[in-house]
């Protein structure tokens, strides 16, 4: 989602398509179906063309969908949203490490993913997946030109602004708030950024804080649960409440838990995720 990009990421040789391609349907952050945020899951022996994955994942129409290829030392992993392929997507690594250790693709303890931010690892931690991103702090500054506008924020309201090489960030101190915004998609459109994350102190006894996610440039309006934005906003809350470990709630409509644990240049992400659906995709 953003102009930068890793100097390595997954290997590239395009081949025909599948005739037929397995998917896998997984609700990631989340314990139960019909909650956290939804991704597809596709398992290839080669990538296709990259026309063919976007047409796929705009026929899936979720916030993504994730093609995973074996390798030698890992797995290439890339991530598609219905308009654009994306460089950091938390809640669709999160599903495809599912569906590896749940299908027993994989019989290692950890897996290794080979993605356009560099290599990303995964583990079982109990009943959760721990996930090894990279730390995306924001740096303060000034909003995007027309931000808080579109967000539907007051100045005043906002007791932090800045950005990450990704998206926006701005917090806010009433989570009342922060559940009642109704931003304006073509405001949020002109921001020149991948989105815009929107938190605030928790009103929900297990989180520490709650955040919202828009990013509709890249065809995801409001995303339910933003893994990859939890990489600026463990850090941010980290430093703010005093501790490394602190747990995040995204009070979408889906709403989902995302623990996060603040490690210098690494957040470990923590979720839980469930397979809701499996299918057959005739091309």
């Amino acid at each position: 989602m953003s102009a930068e990009v890793a100097a390595e990421g997954p290997a590239r040789e395009p081949r025909d398509p599948p005739r037929t391609l397995d998917i896998v349907q997984v609700d990631a952050f989340t314990e139960r179906p019909f909650a956290g945020n939804p991704a597809a899951i596709c398992v290839l022996d080669a990538y296709p063309d990259d026309r063919w994955l976007q047409a796929v994942a705009r026929e899936m129409n979720l916030s993504e969908t994730a093609f995973l290829r074996r390798r030698r030392d890992g797995w290439d992993l890339r991530w598609f949203t219905p308009a654009a392929e994306v460089d950091l997507c938390g809640h669709a690594t999160l599903a495809a490490a599912h569906v590896i250790f749940q299908d027993r693709l994989d019989d290692l303890p950890e897996l290794r993913f080979h993605t356009l931010s560099g290599e990303l690892g995964a583990r079982r931690d109990g009943e959760w997946i721990a996930l090894d991103f990279p730390a995306e702090p924001a740096r303060a500054g000034a909003p995007a030109e027309g931000l808080l506008e579109a967000l539907g924020v007051r100045p005043a309201e906002a007791v932090f602004t800045g950005r990450n090489r990704l998206d926006e960030l701005v917090v806010i101190e009433d989570p009342a708030r922060l559940r009642e915004l109704a931003p304006s998609m073509t405001g949020l459109r002109k921001i020149g950024m991948r989105g815009a994350i929107v938190s605030s102190p928790s009103d929900v006894g297990e989180a520490d804080f709650l955040s919202r996610y828009f990013a509709p440039s890249f065809g995801v309006p409001e995303d339910p649960v933003t893994g990859s934005a939890h990489c600026c906003l463990g850090p941010y809350w980290s430093e703010r409440l005093g501790r490394p470990r602190v747990v995040g709630y995204q009070a979408s409509a889906r709403g989902g838990t995302v623990r996060v644990t603040t490690r210098g240049d690494r957040v470990e992400l923590g979720g839980r995720a469930v397979t809701v659906m499996r299918g057959r995709l005739s091309t």
